[in-house]
């Protein structure tokens, strides 16, 4: 390959981390103002004057506040797949990887309540849309977890008493509502209080003596 092409290479790699680092820059700005303003009190003009850019540019990545709006979401969900799953493969026992994940996704929203504000705007604002933001990452995380899960319940940590499926289910919907309800009465009790209510009333009655013992390293269970 010539020094010419490498250059050229170089160029083209440049311009386009230098796009998606304003792609981002815009995704994070967004987010927080339609998070505090509102959907219908934020426009592309309010965007783009936080970011000192021209609203011209800011139509160059988005055609519209629909489209600028959802992006946010979606990507404020991304984030939290991205981290909750890097938790989990964090640890090679694979329960005290669960549990990893759990404080991961309490963490993430505990950081970012304006991605709570904004699931709550998607899903008042948009209800023609088949399936939210959260929900189309939740069932690719359940991807992952339903291999661990299922693992753990043929080795014996897990009562296998339950189908896999409706734990998913019950597990999921207990850190949806946390999230939820944490949101909406404002943060009175700390994370750590959460995570350790969530393990135990998530794992208190399915985890068998053995899997406490490898959980009392992140999660002790009363």
């Amino acid at each position: 390959m010539s020094a010419t092409t490498d250059k050229a290479n170089e160029r083209t790699t440049g311009r386009s981390e230098r796009k998606q680092d304003r792609r981002r820059a815009i995704l994070e700005t967004a987010a927080r103002l339609f998070a505090e303003r509102g959907y219908s009190e934020c426009d592309m003009e309010r965007v783009s004057d936080a970011l000192g850019i021209a609203k011209g540019t800011l139509y160059l990545y988005f055609p519209g506040k629909q489209e600028l709006f959802l992006a946010c979401v979606d990507w404020g969900m991304a984030e939290m797949e991205r981290i909750v799953l890097e938790a989990a493969q964090s640890d090679p026992c694979p329960l005290r990887g669960i549990a990893r994940s759990i404080r991961a996704y309490l963490e993430f929203f505990d950081q970012n309540p304006h991605c709570v504000e904004l699931l709550i705007q998607e899903r008042a604002m948009f209800r023609d849309r088949k399936r939210g933001a959260y929900f189309e990452h939740r069932d690719e995380m359940r991807i992952h977890f339903r291999q661990i899960y299922s693992a753990l319940m043929e080795r014996g940590t897990f009562r296998s008493d339950m189908p896999v499926e409706r734990l998913l289910d019950t597990i999921g919907a207990l850190l949806y509502g946390t999230m939820i309800f944490t949101n909406s009465i404002g943060r009175t009790i700390s994370l750590d209080e959460q995570y350790v209510s969530l393990m135990n009333t998530a794992f208190g009655g399915l985890v068998t003596p053995e899997g406490r013992e490898a959980l009392a390293v992140v999660a002790p269970l009363s």
